[in-house]
C-alpha cells in the first residue's frame, strides 16, 4: 500500500515537514511513501482527489497538521474506496484524535504503518464534510477569534481557544436560531447560547462537549445549551470541559441533548457556523451523518498490542 504524508507547513507552532521527512528517510520504516507539502487552503483536498482519480490502487493519506488539515484530507478521500485516512497530529488543537485517547500513539510512525483501519462516520453539510464537529452560537464567536489570534504570542497557540472564550463572553451569550433534530424542534423560543453537533467528543483543545459520542454508530450527538448569564456560564464551564455536564443536575434546565441523523438549522442572515474549524456564513443549512463514510487508521497501543480507545464508551440512552 502507498503511504502519502500530506504536510501542512502552516499548522502548529512550526513547520513539521523537515522533521517528518527526516524520520521517514532514516530507514527505520519499510514503507512505500511520498511526502506532499500543501500550498494553501483546500490544496490537500484537490491533491488527494486528483491522485485518487489517477491511481486505483490502495493508498493511505496521513493528515500532518491540525484538525483543519485532517478535514481537508478527509474531504479529499471520501468517496474513493481505495483510499484510507491517517493522522499525524502536529497542529495546535488536534481535537479529533482525543477521541482515541490523544496524540501520542498517532505520533508514533511505526505504529502508524501498522495501524488498523476502522470504518467511521462523517458529518456532511451540503457538499462539505467534517470528521469532528459542527458548532455555532457562542462557539462561532470563539472560532472567529481563534482564527485571528492562532499564531500570536501569549494569546495564541494553545491559549487561542481561551482567548476566544473571553471574546465570546462579551459578544456571544445569546444567539438567534432554531435547531431541529430528526423532526423535533429543540428550542421553540428560538434562542441558544451554543449548539454542538459532534462525531468526535472534543472541541477547542480541551472541551469534552460530547462525552457519549461514538464515531461509528450512524448518529450525531447534539448538545444545545440555552442562554445563561455570564456569571452562571463561568460557574458551569468547568463541567463542560470535563465532559460531566450531561449528568450534572445543574444543567438540567439549560441543556437539550439528542442523538440524531439529520439536524436542520434556521437563523437570521449573516449567521456563522464552524465546520471542523472552517467558518461558514449561512442562515439555513442541514447537518447530516454519513455512516461508515471513510476508513480511519488507528495505531495500536504498544503496551497491550490492542486498541484501547480511551473515551469510546457506549452512550447512555437519551
Amino acid at each position: 500500500m502507498k503511504h502519502i504524508f500530506v504536510v501542512n507547513p502552516a499548522a502548529g507552532k512550526e513547520n513539521a515537514y523537515d522533521s517528518i521527512r527526516a524520520r521517514l528517510e532514516s530507514g527505520e520504516f519499510d514503507l512505500d511513501y511520498e511526502l506532499y507539502r500543501t500550498q494553501g487552503p483546500s490544496d490537500a483536498t484537490s491533491f488527494i482527489r486528483a491522485y485518487c482519480e489517477a491511481h486505483p490502487e490502495p493508498v493511505r493519506f496521513y493528515a500532518c497538521g491540525g484538525d483543519g488539515t485532517l478535514n481537508e484530507v478527509v474531504s479529499g478521500a471520501v468517496g474513493y474506496p481505495q483510499a484510507s485516512v491517517g493522522c499525524y497530529p502536529c497542529g495546535s488543537g488536534n481535537d479529533f484524535v482525543k477521541y482515541y485517547g490523544g496524540s501520542a500513539r498517532f505520533l508514533d510512525l511505526a505504529a502508524q504503518a501498522a495501524a488498523v483501519e476502522e470504518p467511521i462516520d462523517l458529518i456532511r453539510v451540503g457538499n462539505r464534510y467534517a470528521i469532528n464537529a459542527a458548532h455555532f452560537g457562542f462557539d462561532s464567536h470563539v472560532a472567529k477569534t481563534v482564527e485571528n489570534v492562532r499564531r500570536k504570542k501569549i494569546i495564541g497557540g494553545r491559549r487561542a481557544y481561551t482567548t476566544g472564550v473571553l471574546v465570546g463572553l462579551l459578544k456571544g451569550m445569546k444567539n438567534e436560531c432554531r435547531v431541529t433534530v430528526d423532526g423535533e424542534l429543540l428550542n421553540p423560543e428560538g434562542k441558544i447560547l451554543l449548539c454542538t453537533v459532534c462525531n468526535g467528543q472534543y472541541v477547542g483543545g480541551s472541551y469534552r462537549c460530547a462525552p457519549r459520542s461514538l464515531d461509528n454508530d450512524g448518529l450525531l450527538e447534539v448538545c444545545l445549551v440555552r442562554p445563561v448569564s455570564r456569571v452562571r456560564f463561568v460557574s458551569l464551564v468547568k463541567y463542560y470541559t470535563e465532559g460531566t455536564h450531561l449528568d450534572n443536575p445543574k444543567f438540567e434546565k439549560i441543556i437539550v441533548y439528542r442523538r440524531g441523523a439529520k439536524i436542520d438549522v434556521e437563523a437570521p442572515e449573516g449567521f456563522v457556523y464552524s465546520l471542523d474549524g472552517e467558518l461558514i456564513t449561512q442562515n439555513r443549512f442541514t447537518i447530516e451523518v454519513v455512516p461508515a463514510a471513510i476508513r480511519f487508521a488507528v495505531p495500536r497501543e504498544k503496551e497491550s498490542g490492542k486498541i484501547q480507545a480511551e473515551n469510546k464508551s457506549m452512550p447512555e440512552k437519551c
